[in-house]
């Protein structure tokens, strides 16, 4: 009688229940992409952002079938690209035209496939889908049409991996109290110190040496990153729950979807945006 197969061990998880060497090659990949893409000239960023969005799209569509929301992805489609090439040619007023046309053209769309409760519902997803995707990441390509738009979407992204990965670190090493242990029970208030500290020590190191600004400036940036990126992640955390899942997609191993990775980024891009036009 042969001997029973040893079972296949599952991938290490870490404290905080991610595949970390997967998580660690996807992050230093993605952040190659962004920085080759940068390299040359700005026009391959502007594409691989329009991907990442369209990727996010169809993770959104899969998560809103389990609710019966059938989102229209032709006019959503577009009107991401539009937005994207709109704002990075036309800036922030574009950027809203661009945005009005696509929820207009999305529910026109819907409309002419059906009318009723359902046409209301899949129109107002398509709306909440519109403006959480492509228009909130639209500030990051307005970012790349400034002056030294390069250095700006740099710090923009080196930002929010530093608000992760020192909420990740303090979070799994020090984190005893839960941030909101009813949204996201791993989020923990010593986590959302470290991002805080990493996220302030790159604002202030981008400030002062990437953008000759000063370092209140920076440490402007790292609280702002911290914060907002903690909401946007709190956020997404209340919709997965409320569509009963755990990660948007799995597209990115170690990561769980698009969406999962860019959920604080998008809702922090305006912020970064807006400051930066201000005092940069």
């Amino acid at each position: 009688m042969s001997p029973e197969p040893e079972p296949v061990p599952a991938p290490k998880q870490s404290r905080a229940g991610r595949n970390l060497p997967a998580a660690i090659l996807v992050g230093v990949g993605l952040l190659g992409v962004v920085g080759a893409s940068l390299y040359w000239r700005p026009e391959p960023f502007v594409l691989f952002v329009v991907l990442l969005l369209w990727a996010g799209l169809w993770e959104l569509r899969q998560a809103f079938a389990r609710r019966d929301l059938r989102l229209p992805m032709v006019p959503l489609f577009v009107g991401t690209a539009g937005m994207v090439v709109s704002a990075y040619r036309g800036g922030a007023e574009a950027l809203f035209v661009a945005f009005v046309l696509t929820v207009a053209a999305a529910v026109v769309w819907r409309a002419l496939d059906g009318s009723g409760l359902s046409a209301v519902r899949d129109s107002a997803a398509a709306v909440f889908a519109a403006a959480y995707v492509p228009f909130l990441a639209g500030f990051v390509v307005l970012m790349l049409a400034q002056p030294d738009g390069e250095i700006r979407v740099v710090l923009f992204v080196l930002l929010a991996v530093a608000n992760d990965t020192g909420g990740y670190i303090a979070g799994v090493m020090l984190g005893r109290h839960p941030l909101a242990p009813t949204v996201s029970p791993k989020k923990s208030w010593e986590g959302l110190a470290g991002s805080i500290v990493l996220a302030t020590v790159v604002g202030v190191l981008g400030a002062v040496y990437g953008l000759g600004e000063s370092p209140i400036l920076g440490i402007a940036l790292g609280v702002m990153t911290a914060i907002t990126a903690t909401v946007g992640d709190l956020a997404e955390s209340l919709l997965k729950r409320d569509l009963e899942l755990k990660d948007m997609g799995s597209l990115l191993p170690g990561h769980g979807g698009v969406l999962d990775r860019l959920d604080s980024m998008i809702i922090t891009a305006p912020f970064v945006y807006l400051v930066l036009s201000v005092v940069a």
